[in-house]
């Protein structure tokens, strides 16, 4: 069998495409999108400088055409996802070391884990208290009483 020049350049794209999966960050992709373009080309008699030029406008157009919306549409959720300590905004606890703002104390145990807290609003707040997160400051948990202890 004889390989022809579309031949190649459609080869390359296929293990482009496949390198993509691979590597997911939609830029080995977009060379794959050039690979097929210019194999399409050489297919209708294009010359080398043509296969080249059509590559490399097909490259750049789905960078920035096809790359932008792939990606919003591959991360549509991702923003509204929180994790790490943002997730944290909006969990109970309870005080099991007094928040005093006075004294610079006060913690606070979230599901099982043991956190620095203060009061949101410089207030004194009991052990045993139940709490709800509602900000986080690096590893100090910022949190007001819960009103009905629910």
């Amino acid at each position: 069998m004889e390989f022809e020049v579309w031949h190649i350049w459609l080869i390359a794209s296929v293990l482009l495409f496949i390198l993509e999966i691979i590597l997911p960050s939609f830029v080995v992709f977009n060379f794959g999108i050039g690979a097929l373009v210019a194999s399409l080309v050489a297919g209708l008699g294009g010359s080398p400088q043509w296969q080249v030029l059509f590559f490399s406008l097909a490259t750049l157009m789905s960078f920035f055409l096809i790359r932008p919306a792939l990606k919003k549409w591959a991360y549509r959720r991702s923003d509204k996802i929180e994790t790490n300590m943002t997730g944290l905004v909006g969990k109970k606890g309870v005080v099991v070391e007094t928040i005093d703002p006075g004294k610079n104390t006060g913690r606070i145990v979230i599901d099982g884990d043991n956190w620095l807290a203060r009061s949101h609003d410089s207030s004194v707040i009991g052990i045993h208290t139940r709490v709800v997160v509602t900000r986080v400051d690096s590893i100090v948990m910022e949190v007001k009483k819960l009103e009905n202890h629910s």
